[in-house]
């Protein structure tokens, strides 16, 4: 039977039983209706077979004069957005997904371009798959990361980030003290670290680098029972010979001191002028010869560095001051 146009007062049933969700007697529903299943909705050759309860797809309805855009859309334009506007399965379970207002664009086949609006969450969010950052990643608020996490691309972070894993990095790490808002200089901020303290409960330790002009290695000991200091094996294709320097310091006794590098530069001889045996303390320095010598001033901004970059030696600090810098 076809009918033109077909009304229902009340509730509109397709198939077998009587939902109490849709109510019985005085509480039934006005305007509910209930389809026993499967249902397609769109195009009705799209689903040659039964693939689910409800099947969606393109409307192809001739008397239209154009198709609508999308296939499926839920919109609560006209009140205020909750976390329950859109509930996709069980979203108390294992399965479900309920959000105020997400836009996903199936570029193509490989491409998937989500956008939120007015996105909340409350929960907590777990990521159990690879997660690779292709692009720029611009984060403004804190976050906290217990895991690991591979970018491929640039990421911008404006605000305090704390992370209780590894941290490996590749590449360069530059760092820059901004300091716009307060018209006064601010010098470099200095490296160092910060640990528990070891022999007081409750209290922190923190110890700063030492920073010179020049890119210095040492080498510390005590020399007791023998009048040479034999420096390590690497030191021949590292360190400068030119630059050794060596610092004595007797030790119960005093003692007058001296010494001499002997085997080009592998080993240093020292001399007790007394002609007693040497008990002392020592400090070898010495400045590296694989690398450029830096140049510790220089006019201008910190790309008008003359030579080669030095940030791709060292992880580099740089001070930024305003009207100094710009």
């Amino acid at each position: 039977m076809k009918v033109p146009d077909l009304f229902v007062g009340k509730r509109f049933f397709v198939g077998l039983g009587n939902p109490l969700a849709l109510g019985l007697g005085p509480t039934e529903i006005r305007g509910s209706a209930f389809v026993e299943g499967p249902m397609i909705v769109g195009d009705p050759i799209t689903y040659p077979s039964v693939e689910a309860n409800l099947m969606v797809s393109r409307c192809t309805n001739t008397d239209l004069t154009s198709v609508p855009p999308s296939i499926f859309k839920v919109s609560s334009k006209a009140f205020a957005p909750t976390q329950l506007d859109v509930v996709l399965g069980d979203a108390s379970g294992k399965v479900g997904i309920s959000v105020n207002s997400i836009v996903v664009n199936i570029i193509n086949d490989t491409f998937i371009n989500i956008r939120t609006e007015s996105l909340t969450g409350n929960g907590r969010y777990t990521w159990n798959g690879d997660k690779v950052l292709s692009g720029v990643v611009a984060e403004n608020g804190a976050e906290s990361r217990n895991g690991r996490e591979s970018v491929s691309g640039e990421t911008v972070d404006n605000g305090p980030k704390t992370i209780n894993s590894n941290l490996t990095v590749a590449g360069l790490i530059n760092c820059a003290w901004l300091n716009n808002e307060l018209s006064i200089a601010k010098a470099s901020p200095p490296k160092g670290f910060d640990m528990h303290h070891p022999t007081k409960p409750g209290w922190r330790l923190t110890h700063i680098c030492l920073e010179g002009p020049e890119a210095a290695v040492y080498h510390r000991g005590v020399l007791k029972n023998s009048n040479v200091i034999e420096l390590p094996d690497y030191w021949k294709g590292l360190v400068d010979v030119e630059t050794i320097t060596v610092h004595l310091t007797s030790i119960q006794t005093y003692q007058e001191l001296s010494y001499e590098i002997i085997d080009w530069g592998t080993k240093i001889k020292v001399i007790n002028n007394a002609g007693s045996a040497v008990n002392c303390s020592y400090i070898v320095y010495g400045e590296r010869k694989d690398v450029d010598k830096i140049v510790v001033e220089y006019e201008g901004k910190i790309e008008d560095y003359p030579g080669r970059d030095q940030r791709s030696i060292v992880g580099y600090h740089y001070d930024y001051r305003p009207g100094l810098n710009s």
